[in-house]
C-alpha cells in the first residue's frame, strides 16, 4: 500500500475547464479563419526569378531530374518529410461513424505531427464504408506520401486495412495509431511501473480488459515484449479469450492462440483475482473496488477508457493498487498515444524504413520509458510528457535503429545523427514558423514577427 500522501498525489490536479466557444475561436479564430492548418512556402515568392524557378518553366528542370532517377524526388520535392494522416471517419473519438464532421481531428494530428517533430502531416477522410474501396483509394494517393497513419477507422476494419496496404505497398509505411500508437505507450508504461514495484514481466499475471482495436494491440505489444501467453488474459464482452472459444472473429482468435493455454473460461472479476497488472482500453466504470482488492500485492491499474476511466485513481489506490495510470492529463500516470507517433514517424522518415516492424514498436515503447531516469520513477511518475523535449528524437533515434537492424531501412544514418537531425528539425521549426503560429491570433503581432 502506498503512502497516504501518494493517494493524494495520484488523484491529480483539476480538469482543464473549456466551453464550446472556446473550441470554435481555437478552429477559425487564427487569422484568415478556416481551421488550424495551412501550407506555407519554404522558399520566396517575391519577384520573376522566382516565380521561374518555382514554377515554369524553371520547374521542368527538376521534374526531368527526377525523371531520369527517382531518388531526386524525395531530394527536390518534400514527399520525404510528409506522411498523410487517413481516415474513412468510421470511428471518429468517441463519436462514431461521423464522416467527414471527423476532419478537425485529422487536422489536429497533424499539427501534432508537424510541432513536436517537425512531420509534414496532410489530414484526410476518405468517406468510403467498405474496406476494399477505401484501401484502393489510399493506395491510389500513396505514392505521394513517404508514410500513411491510420486514424480512427472502425474494428475490425481497421486490422483488415492495415494489413492490406501494408501488403501491397511495400516501399511505404503503413501504421494504425489508434492500434499500435496506444501500444507503444502503455508498454512504456508498464515497464517503468513494473521497475517501481519491482517485478518481472516474464513473471506478471497481466488482465487486459477490451478487445477493440487497442486492446488486442496492447495484447500483442505485452506478449513481444516478454509477457508470457500463460500468464496473460484478454477479456471481451463474452469474458477470457481462448483458442476455439467461438463468438470471435478472426483478429480476436489469432490473439486467442497466444494466450491463455489452459483455455479458462472466466468473467473479468475471476479473472482479475490474483493479476498483478490491469489494463481497460474498454468503458467507463468497467472496474470496481471489488476487483482491484482482489489483485495481488503491489497492483499495478491502466484504466485508459476516455473521457471517463474504468475506475477513478483514488478508488483504485484505496481498493489496493499502488500505481494508476489513466488517459487523462488531470491525473498523474497519463497513458497518451501522442508521447509515440511523431518520434516514431520521425525515426521512420528519418532512415526511409519501408514498414513499421515489430522491433521498431519495441524500441519505440523502451525509448519512451526511458525518458524518466531509474531513479526518479515513482507511483506517480513512471512516464514522461509529450514536451519533453528529448523524448522525439530519443525515440527516433531507437526506431530508425531498430529499422536498420530488420533490414527495412533504405537510408542508412547512426542513432546519433538521427537524433541530432530531430533536435534540429524541432529547433528550427519552434524558431521561425513556431513563432509565427504563436503571433497569429493578433494580426499586429504577425507584422511586427514579419
Amino acid at each position: 500500500m502506498i503512502e497516504k500522501s501518494e493517494v493524494e498525489k495520484a488523484e491529480g490536479g483539476p480538469m482543464l475547464k473549456y466551453e464550446p466557444v472556446d473550441v470554435y475561436d481555437y478552429h477559425e479564430g487564427n487569422y484568415p479563419g478556416n481551421g488550424k492548418i495551412e501550407i506555407i512556402s519554404k522558399t520566396p515568392v517575391t519577384n520573376a526569378r522566382d516565380l521561374t524557378l518555382a514554377y515554369s518553366p524553371g520547374v521542368a528542370v527538376a521534374c526531368k531530374a527526377i525523371a531520369s532517377d527517382k531518388k531526386n524526388l524525395e531530394r527536390y520535392t518534400n514527399i520525404g518529410n510528409t506522411i498523410g494522416v487517413i481516415s474513412n471517419g468510421t470511428r471518429i473519438l468517441g463519436l462514431g461513424d461521423i464522416g467527414m464532421a471527423g476532419y478537425p481531428v485529422m487536422e489536429g494530428k497533424s499539427i501534432l505531427f508537424k510541432a513536436l517533430a517537425n512531420v509534414d502531416a496532410f489530414p484526410m477522410i476518405i468517406p468510403e464504408q467498405d474496406p476494399d474501396k477505401f484501401i484502393e483509394a489510399v493506395e491510389a494517393i500513396a505514392p505521394n506520401f513517404a508514410g500513411i497513419n491510420l486514424e480512427d477507422i472502425r474494428k475490425p476494419d481497421c486490422f483488415y486495412i492495415e494489413r492490406k496496404l501494408d501488403r501491397i505497398l511495400p516501399d511505404i509505411p503503413v501504421f494504425h495509431d489508434d492500434q499500435w500508437g496506444t501500444a507503444i505507450v502503455t508498454l512504456a508504461g508498464v515497464i517503468n511501473a513494473l521497475k517501481v514495484v519491482d517485478k518481472k514481466i516474464e513473471d506478471v499475471k497481466v488482465v487486459m480488459n477490451g478487445a477493440g482495436a487497442s486492446g488486442i494491440a496492447i495484447s500483442h505489444m505485452l506478449l513481444d515484449a516478454g509477457v508470457q501467453g500463460k500468464n496473460m488474459l484478454s477479456v471481451d464482452r463474452h469474458g477470457t479469450l481462448f483458442s476455439k472459444r467461438g463468438a470471435m472473429d478472426k483478429y480476436k482468435e489469432e490473439l486467442a492462440d497466444r494466450l491463455n493455454p489452459s483455455k479458462n473460461d472466466w468473467t473479468l472479476a475471476e479473472a482479475i483475482n490474483g493479476a498483478d497488472v490491469l489494463i481497460g482500453a474498454s468503458s467507463k466504470g468497467a472496474f470496481t473496488s471489488e476487483m482491484i482488492e482482489s489483485m495481488n500485492e503491489k497492483a499495478i491499474v491502466f484504466a485508459i477508457a476516455n473521457p471517463d476511466p474504468e475506475i477513478l485513481p483514488s478508488l483504485a489506490v484505496k481498493a489496493g493498487a499502488a500505481i494508476v495510470g489513466t488517459g487523462r492529463s488531470d491525473y498523474a500516470n497519463q497513458i497518451n498515444n501522442v508521447l509515440g507517433f511523431p518520434g516514431i514517424f520521425r525515426g521512420t522518415l528519418d532512415v526511409r524504413a519501408r514498414r513499421v516492424t515489430k522491433n521498431m514498436k519495441v524500441a519505440a515503447a523502451n525509448a519512451i520509458a526511458s525518458m524518466v531516469p531509474e531513479d526518479e520513477l515513482s507511483v506517480n511518475k513512471i512516464i514522461t510528457t509529450p514536451t519533453d523535449p528529448l523524448l522525439m528524437p530519443t525515440s527516433a533515434a531507437a526506431v530508425a535503429k531498430a529499422a536498420m537492424d530488420d533490414n527495412v531501412a533504405r537510408n542508412r544514418m547512426t542513432p546519433d545523427e538521427v537524433y541530432e537531425n530531430t533536435v534540429k528539425r524541432i529547433e528550427y521549426y519552434k524558431a521561425t514558423a513556431g513563432k509565427l503560429v504563436e503571433s497569429r491570433k493578433d494580426i499586429s503581432k504577425v507584422l511586427d514577427f514579419l
